[in-house]
């Protein structure tokens, strides 16, 4: 009966720790104030319509600059996101106009 009792605590520490892990998808939203205006990003809808590394290219959440940094050779955010964000929506029939996801 005790190995039991311990079986069943090892298996629902494993069950829980598991859940936690899969549960953090990052944030729900994410804005980004930029000059031609806002953007925010419902990061909950986008989850799931494909994998992380498609957006996150190192399959992790972390900002940009913890890589990236100043350096001079890393691409400009600007120019990497509209590449990113741009060609997927033109496949998913997502926004491409400036206003379709800029709001001043």
């Amino acid at each position: 009966m005790k190995k039991m009792l311990v079986l069943l605590a090892i298996v629902a520490l494993v069950a829980t720790t598991a859940f936690v892990a899969v549960a953090d998808n990052g944030p729900a939203s994410i804005k980004m104030d930029v000059k031609m205006g806002a953007v925010t990003l419902d990061h909950a809808k986008h989850q799931g319509l494909s994998d992380c590394a498609t957006c996150h290219h190192t399959g992790d959440y972390a900002k940009c600059k913890s890589c990236h940094g100043g350096k001079p050779d890393a691409p400009k955010s600007k120019k990497a996101y509209h590449k990113l964000c741009k060609d997927c929506h033109k496949k998913q029939s997502g926004p491409t106009k400036c206003k379709g996801c800029h709001v001043k």
